[in-house]
C-alpha cells in the first residue's frame, strides 16, 4: 500500500538526480504533465541514446545561481501551455523527493521565467501518492534563507558566475578576444554569439533568441554588443529581442543606431552645445558650390555617411577637385557630408575611451606620412596622451548624449578648441590598450558588474 502525503499547491522538494536539493513546485492536479524550467537546452548523443543537456535557474527572480544538468531523454511531445500556446518539448525522467518519500515522475523541460514557479507538478507526477489541500502552502516544510543559502551560495558569493555573451562577427578579432579573456579572468562564463546564427522569435507569450540549431538563447544576464557597421540593422534588432527579454544591454539598440546615423549625430551634438568641425549636407549637385563655400572652401573633407575606420573619406585640395568628388559621389545617389578641414591638426586627433561615464584612456592618433586620416586602420600610430579636462568633458557628454556605456570618443585639436569629430558604438581595444597599456577589457567586464550590482 502507497502511503499518501498531505500537500498544499505550494511546496518544496528536491530532485537528488539533478543535483537540485531544493526548489519550489506548484502542485496542480489541473494539469496533466509536469514541467522543469531550463534554459540553455542542448540535446546530444551519449552511447548511441538521446540525451539532453540543460541549465536550472532554481530559485525564481535569480539567474545568478544556476545548476547545469544531463538527463536522458524518454520522449518528444507538443505540450499545450496554459495560455494555449503549443511547444514541442523534450521529456525526461527523474526522481523527486517529497517528505521522505522518492518517486521517480517524467518532466517536460521548458523556459518558465515567466511563469510564477519553477516547477510545475501535474497529476500524472503525483502517482496517487499524494493529497492536495488547494488551501493550505507548504505542508511539507520550508526552507528559510539560511538554509537557501547554505543550499546554494558559498560564503556571500553566488554559485554561479555572471553569464555574459559577446554579440559579435569574428572570434579571432583581437577586441572580442581581449572581452571573452577578461570576462574568464574574473571568473565569468562567456559565450560568444555570432550575431550571423542568431535569430529570433516574436511572440506575445513565449519571445525567444535561437542560436544555430535551434538552441534557445537564455539565461544570459547580459550582452556585449559588438555590432560592424554593415550588421547594424540585424544587429540592433537582436539587441531589442534581448532588451524585451530583460536582458542587460552594455550598449543598448537605440543608442547603437543613433550614433551610427552620422547626420543625425552631428545635429544631436549641436543640439547638446557640443562643439564640432562646420558641417554641410546636400542632396542636390546644383547646390555643390555653396555647399563648398559654406565650410570655407578647400581643402575640405568629404565623408560618405555610411563610411568608419576612415574609409569613405576623402580629402578634396582644391574647389575643382572638391566639385568633382561631390557630383561623382551624389552621381551614385551616395549621401555625403561636406566638413572643415583642420589644417592646424597636422594629421593628428585624440580618442578617447569612455566606460559607464568615465574616460578611462586616451591616444593621440597620428597619421601615416602621406597620409591624413589619423584611423589605426589605415595606417595610424597611437601614443598614450593626457587629456585635457575640457577634452575629458566633451567625451562624457557625448557619450551620454546616446546614452553609451561604452563609447569611442574622437576629438581633434583646432584653433578654436577641441572640436569633436564622431563617437564609436563598438571602438577597438587594439590601439588604444597597446599604446596606453590599460586593461580596457576588463573595465568593459566591471562595468556590467556594478550595472547589475553583481558582488
Amino acid at each position: 500500500m502507497i502511503n499518501k502525503l498531505i500537500v498544499g499547491s505550494e511546496e518544496w522538494c528536491s530532485i537528488t538526480s539533478l543535483n537540485i536539493p531544493s526548489i519550489k513546485v506548484r502542485i496542480d492536479s489541473g494539469a496533466k504533465t509536469s514541467a522543469l524550467h531550463a534554459i540553455n537546452i542542448v540535446p546530444f548523443q551519449k552511447s548511441n541514446e538521446n540525451w539532453v543537456k540543460f541549465d536550472v535557474n532554481p530559485l525564481q527572480k535569480n539567474n545568478n545561481i544556476s545548476i547545469h544538468c544531463e538527463a536522458k531523454v524518454i520522449d518528444k511531445r507538443i505540450i499545450k501551455s496554459s495560455s494555449g500556446a503549443r511547444e514541442l518539448r523534450h521529456v525526461i525522467q527523474t526522481e523527486i523527493e517529497f517528505g521522505g518519500m522518492t518517486w521517480d515522475i517524467e518532466l517536460t523541460l521548458t523556459n518558465r521565467d515567466s511563469m510564477g514557479y519553477r516547477m510545475l507538478l501535474g497529476r500524472e507526477a503525483m502517482a496517487g501518492r499524494l493529497i492536495v489541500d488547494p488551501e493550505q502552502n507548504f505542508l511539507q516544510g520550508e526552507p528559510n534563507k539560511e538554509k537557501l543559502k547554505e543550499f546554494y551560495y558559498r560564503g556571500d558569493t553566488p554559485d554561479k558566475k555572471l553569464r555574459i555573451g559577446l554579440l559579435a562577427s569574428n572570434p579571432e578579432l583581437y577586441s572580442n578576444k581581449r572581452i571573452i579573456e577578461a570576462g574568464e579572468q574574473l571568473g565569468h562564463e562567456m559565450h560568444f554569439l555570432n550575431i550571423k546564427d542568431c535569430y529570433i522569435k516574436l511572440d506575445s507569450n513565449n519571445p525567444e533568441i535561437h542560436y544555430r540549431n535551434g538552441q534557445v538563447l537564455s539565461g544570459f544576464d547580459a550582452v556585449i554588443p559588438r555590432i560592424r557597421p554593415s550588421m547594424t540593422y540585424y544587429g540592433c534588432a537582436l539587441l531589442r529581442q534581448f532588451e524585451a527579454l530583460k536582458i542587460f544591454c552594455l550598449n543598448g539598440s537605440m543608442s547603437i543606431s543613433q550614433s551610427r546615423d552620422k547626420l543625425y549625430a552631428l545635429q544631436l551634438f549641436l543640439k547638446n552645445n557640443i562643439e564640432i568641425p562646420t558641417t554641410g549636407f546636400a542632396n542636390s549637385p546644383l547646390n555643390t558650390s555653396d555647399l563648398i563655400s559654406m565650410v570655407g572652401g578647400a581643402p575640405l573633407i568629404i565623408k560618405l555617411l555610411e563610411g568608419t575606420q576612415g574609409k569613405g573619406v576623402v580629402l578634396a585640395e582644391t574647389n575643382q577637385a572638391a566639385e568633382s568628388v561631390i557630383n561623382a559621389f551624389k552621381s551614385l545617389n551616395a549621401n555625403i557630408l561636406v566638413q572643415e578641414f583642420i589644417k592646424e591638426a597636422k594629421g593628428k586627433d585624440l580618442r578617447l575611451f569612455v566606460v559607464d561615464g568615465k574616460v578611462v584612456a586616451t591616444m593621440e592618433r597620428t597619421a601615416a606620412e602621406g597620409e591624413f586620416r589619423a584611423n589605426i586602420h589605415m595606417g595610424g600610430t597611437g601614443a598614450s596622451i593626457k587629456a585635457t579636462a575640457e577634452e575629458k568633458r566633451i567625451a562624457i557628454k557625448a557619450a551620454k548624449t546616446f546614452n553609451l556605456k561604452v563609447a569611442g570618443v574622437d576629438i581633434i585639436r583646432s584653433k578654436k578648441g577641441p572640436l569633436l569629430l564622431e563617437v564609436n558604438s563598438s571602438p577597438g581595444l587594439e590601439g588604444i590598450e597597446g599604446a596606453t597599456q590599460k586593461d580596457i577589457a576588463i573595465k568593459l567586464i566591471k562595468a556590467i558588474e556594478k550595472n547589475l550590482r553583481w558582488k
